[in-house]
């Protein structure tokens, strides 16, 4: 966040610096880029990560959730139309390696929020979900472990 913060008022006092009459945002751009430039030169004294990674990263995790929520969402939706009959409900257990609270909150929501799932308990001694699940055959089992699975390693990725 102090890396924001610094590349912005960069990106301003390179507009004030410019001496221009009005406030131009090509300027501005050239000062934030100008800004980049100067943080990665200095990023080691942050003792932070270049923030644009994180950035990315971020990125990446919002289309994947994207992407699981969409394939969920039609598979819930031919389950619904299709394969009533077909569906054998029941619980999952999941043991995650997250350890801070807000860790577990978060992918605890993200498993909430994606259709056929909830969260039906967290044991916090060991952080084991237990999860009810739409399907619970072999392979919707592991696929559903598997989304859970790149989920968390997602959630490492941007906090570390």
């Amino acid at each position: 966040m102090r890396q924001i913060g610094l590349n912005v008022m960069i990106a301003f006092l390179w507009v004030l610096f410019q001496d221009e009459d009005a406030f131009r945002l090509t300027t501005f751009v050239t000062g934030y880029i100008i800004g980049i430039v100067v943080i990665y030169i200095v990023h080691k004294f942050f003792d932070q990560e270049f923030y644009p990674k994180k950035i990315w990263v971020s990125i990446k995790f919002l289309a994947v959730y994207l992407f699981q929520l969409l394939t969920a969402t039609i598979s819930i939706a031919n389950y619904v139309l299709f394969k009533t009959n077909q569906m054998d409900p029941g619980l999952v257990t999941y043991k995650t390696q997250l350890d801070k609270d807000w860790e577990i909150t978060f992918l605890t929501i993200l498993i909430i929020i994606t259709p056929g799932s909830t969260v039906i308990r967290v044991n916090r001694e060991p952080s084991i979900f237990l999860i009810h699940a739409i399907d619970t055959t072999e392979k919707e089992k592991k696929s559903l472990l598997k989304s859970i699975k790149q989920y968390e390693e997602l959630i490492v990725e941007v906090t570390k």
